[in-house]
């Protein structure tokens, strides 16, 4: 079994700046591309960013520019830095991670995910 847990979300105001981390743990052998989503109230789950294994990113344009997002594999974690964040930035922030666990089985997994509320 695998678990994702993320943390750093909260309430801040606009132009400020968040770091969002999600760690994975339990039966991992490798974890390959690593990514965040967000979901605002009312609206489908949208894509943020994704980081392969080998640090190639990719954003969304609503995002490029103000966040980074980041990856350390020895402790299977992804970060999110969000900068100069706007009100339509608040949403619930999920992290997805394509795991090969130790039973060579590849499969996606999602976090429970954190708030991240930006006050205008």
């Amino acid at each position: 079994q695998v678990q994702l847990v993320e943390s750093g979300g909260g309430l801040v105001q606009a132009g400020g700046s968040l770091r969002l981390s999600c760690a994975a743990s339990g039966s991992i052998f490798s974890t390959n591309d690593l990514g965040w989503y967000r979901q605002a109230p009312g609206k489908q789950r949208v894509f943020v960013a994704t980081i392969t294994r080998n640090g190639i990113t990719n954003y969304a344009d609503s995002v490029k520019g103000r966040f980074t997002i980041s990856r350390d594999n020895a402790k299977n974690t992804v970060y999110l830095q969000m900068n100069s964040l706007k009100p339509e930035d608040t949403a619930l922030y999920y992290c997805n991670a394509d795991v090969v666990t130790t039973t060579l089985t590849r499969r996606t997994y999602w976090g429970q995910g954190t708030q991240v509320t930006v006050s205008s």
